[in-house]
């Protein structure tokens, strides 16, 4: 999965996530699983499968899962920690004529151009 693609599902779970804290905060019965399904959907598709010999020692095993996970542990933090500092930036400059929503939104048109240039 390439990082605009990890950057835009991202996005999704971000908007998921800040839909669900208002549902919340309006009505305390409401449910949180449509978030926990997309964030678990994203990582199921960003951490990759990993096949350990069945010969394998613990330290082979462990070695070969943090080798295909660091890769794509990288990949899910930087596309979290690029959307908290867009987010951080538009809230350090004072701005209040921005919504969040409507920030994650703009980022997300603008990784769908870039990924389609």
């Amino acid at each position: 999965m390439e990082q605009t693609e990890i950057i835009l599902r991202a996005i999704g779970v971000l908007t998921e996530t800040n839909a669900m804290v208002r549902r919340i905060a309006q009505d305390e019965d409401a449910e949180a699983e449509s978030t926990q399904t997309q964030l678990g959907a994203l990582v199921t598709e960003v951490f990759p499968r990993v096949e350990v010999p069945g010969d394998a020692g613990p330290a082979e095993a462990g070695q070969a899962v943090a080798d295909a996970y660091l890769p794509a542990t990288i990949s899910l933090v930087g596309a979290f920690a690029f959307l908290f500092s867009e987010l951080a930036d538009v809230h350090d400059s004072g701005r209040t004529d921005i919504k969040t929503a409507d920030l994650l939104q703009d980022l997300a048109l603008r990784m769908s151009r870039a990924e389609n240039s």
